[in-house]
């Protein structure tokens, strides 16, 4: 044989055995890209938000994003869809591709409280979404301007409303949301006639009571704190079973000793959600992160100071949180008769 055709041959063989390989290979590769192992995140991952700049969410998202995109290795996009009670910015991120570069930032009230009073949602909160890790447990207070309604405890309040059946209009940051469920809840309980006005979120709920439009509402602690401390906005009780370690002077609404208010907790969760399917790997990732960012003193700090109490659960803890809290806001939907506005 000579060199040239032994060389040929050669040269043959090797590339029937490229061929030969090149679908296991690739085949090989495509596992690696679908199973999401490997080298994600290897671009920006996007946190889209239930409601708009200002909001709880959005003051608890923005504590966590740096940090978190630090220990990615990958810049964390923030992203708002506001409206509809949360659900165009769950029903978005419902349907985006599954692969742990679209997130929402869900609250007890998108994912759970929404399903009860939303008949036609377009996804389901437990079916389509991969729970991935709560963040805070956040109470909501009593918040009144002073100047609107003059009184100075929970006790007062509920006579001066009783007093004036449909006088006075509480704000909330929209229909369905953990701060109108809370009032609806309190509004019930205690057998108060109140209006409800609704708005697009925090910042325009909580202008709305500064400016007298509203003469109240029951909102997250770090939102209105800043008021409360300049006395222009006066909290009267939390929603908690227990003082808030941020404004330890403001008594629960379940300690105030009146009719209906025995066992009241209305507190709310925040967490993170991907798309159903997102592979298991990087949903343990983004959990495991998420704890890691939790556990540092700063933003632990933070967090707690604005009234937050911080949540350690695994994905599948956090799912069975979801279910439950499902049930729950179903129950008070049901026995309140809240609707829809």
């Amino acid at each position: 044989m000579t060199v040239f055709s032994r060389r040929a041959l050669l040269g043959a063989l090797a590339a029937s055995a490229l061929t030969a390989s090149a679908p296991a290979a690739m085949a090989q590769g495509g596992q690696g890209a679908q199973s999401g192992q490997g080298d994600w995140p290897s671009h920006p991952v996007t946190i889209i938000m239930t409601f708009n700049a200002g909001s709880g969410v959005d003051v608890v998202g923005r504590l966590i994003q740096e940090p978190l995109a630090k220990l990615l290795g990958q810049p964390v996009i923030i992203d708002y869809k506001p409206g509809a009670a949360g659900n165009i910015a769950s029903e978005y991120v419902s349907r985006a591709k599954p692969d742990g570069y679209t997130l929402v930032f869900g609250t007890a009230a998108t994912h759970g409280t929404n399903a009860a009073l939303y008949p036609k949602l377009g996804f389901d909160v437990e079916k389509d979404f991969e729970p991935v890790a709560p963040i805070v447990d956040v109470s909501n207070v009593l918040t009144i301007n002073p100047n609107v309604i003059k009184v100075n405890s929970l006790a007062e309040f509920v006579k001066e409303i009783k007093a004036n059946p449909g006088k006075y209009n509480f704000a909330s940051t929209g229909n369905g949301t953990g701060t109108h469920m809370a009032f609806a809840e309190l509004n019930w309980r205690l057998g108060l006639d109140m209006v409800h006005v609704p708005y697009k979120g925090g910042p325009d709920a909580i202008t709305s009571v500064l400016r007298g439009e509203t003469c109240c509402i029951m909102n997250q602690v770090q939102t209105v704190l800043p008021h409360y401390k300049s006395g222009k906005l006066k909290l009267l009780a939390s929603t908690t079973a227990k003082p808030i370690a941020a404004v330890p002077e403001v008594p629960p609404v379940a300690a105030s000793g009146l009719p209906g208010t025995k066992g009241f907790d209305s507190a709310i969760w925040f967490g993170i959600f991907a798309p159903k399917g997102t592979p298991a790997p990087v949903v343990a990732k983004l959990n495991n992160t998420i704890q890691q960012v939790l556990h540092q003193p700063e933003v632990k700090k933070r967090l707690e100071d604005s009234g937050n109490t911080l949540r350690y659960e695994t994905p599948e803890q956090f799912r069975q949180t979801v279910h439950r809290n499902r049930l729950q806001s179903a129950e008070i939907v049901k026995a309140a008769k809240i609707t829809i506005q």
